[in-house]
């Protein structure tokens, strides 16, 4: 039997040198008190609005780093990412901002919202089956015959690091945070966050998020390893919807993350509604899970907690749709 290394950890001070890389280019987002929550939960509650930071999602802090990182040939010979869509329209706002051009390869499923979105930031658009392996293996095809550099969605340290930045300014902006509820999609955002507020707020719970039609972290926990759920997971939170969670990211999970729990698509959009009529907050599905997992009771929070918000990139059909007959 062959045991694989143990990947090195991104660390705290590889966070803070990506928040010093963002500052003036990325958004720092608030803590939003939110009474009603608190009302709901019996601790205060803070909204994390990620759906206010440029390209509508958290996906820019890891994009806009990791390209940073790139010698000046390597962004020439453009970008190329996989997407099911946040990651991409990052990586479209990187590619305009650094002069360079890039690729999107969205599955055929891609919503409306986020496939304009990144064509609107000038981004070429490739559509590749359904599956993260359909978009990664054409990702990789591109990248072979035109030489550009491909930008991975969550498994890489530079990523990681960029999406912990929002966990750094949790942990500054709230010192005395008790709880964080983060989604899980592939992984890189979980882990950059739950990386920062371990090193910050040591006595912090860090509680992962994901769908019930994607279980791939509670699955890995539960094997010891990352494995691969039933392909095509379906279910609303589309930017959650990975066959699998990354290595680097996974090793992460088991330092740093105390719990994952599962939410199902109908709690998702009680909180789209809750976050609209309460907060004014336009939240995707992805990005009003941790909210749901509160407003479910799912989650008993200790001490002033966080919910993060990752992203609003839903168009408004896509919500009269989602939300206009809902009595939720």
């Amino acid at each position: 039997m062959t045991i694989s290394p143990t990947p090195s950890l991104v660390s705290l001070d590889d966070i803070r040198r990506a928040a010093a890389g963002l500052r003036g280019n990325a958004v720092r987002t608030p803590l939003l008190r939110s009474d009603a929550l608190e009302a709901h939960t019996g601790v205060p509650v803070y909204l994390k609005p990620e759906m206010l930071q440029r390209g509508g999602a958290f996906k820019f802090r890891g994009a806009y780093w990791f390209v940073s990182q790139l010698s000046p040939e390597e962004r020439a010979r453009g970008l190329v990412a996989p997407s099911s869509g946040n990651h991409g329209q990052a990586v479209a706002f990187a590619a305009r901002l650094f002069g360079t051009t890039a690729t999107i390869v969205m599955p055929t499923t891609a919503t409306r919202a986020k496939r304009e979105g990144a064509e609107r930031l000038g981004a070429t658009i490739e559509l590749a089956g359904t599956t993260s392996a359909e978009r990664m293996a054409r990702a990789t095809e591109i990248c072979a015959t035109t030489g550009a550099t491909m930008v991975p969605p969550y498994d890489h340290p530079w990523i990681i690091a960029g999406q912990g930045t929002l966990g750094l300014e949790i942990g500054e902006d709230l010192p005395e945070v008790g709880t964080v509820l983060v989604q899980v999609g592939g992984g890189g955002l979980s882990s950059g966050v739950a990386t920062a507020i371990k090193a910050l707020a040591p006595h912090a719970r860090v509680i992962g998020i994901e769908p019930e039609g994607s279980p791939k972290l509670s699955k890995a926990r539960a094997a010891g390893e990352p494995v691969n759920i039933p392909p095509n997971p379906s279910g609303l939170a589309d930017g959650l919807l990975a066959v699998r969670i990354g290595t680097l990211p996974f090793a992460h999970h088991q330092a740093y993350m105390d719990e994952v729990v599962t939410v199902p698509d109908a709690a998702l959009l009680t909180a789209m509604r809750f976050l609209l009529d309460r907060h004014k907050l336009v939240a995707e599905p992805s990005g009003a899970i941790a909210a749901a997992a509160l407003l479910e009771g799912l989650v008993t929070p200790t001490g002033p907690t966080v919910c993060v918000l990752s992203g609003g990139n839903i168009e408004w059909d896509g919500l009269q749709e989602l939300l206009g007959g809902s009595d939720a």
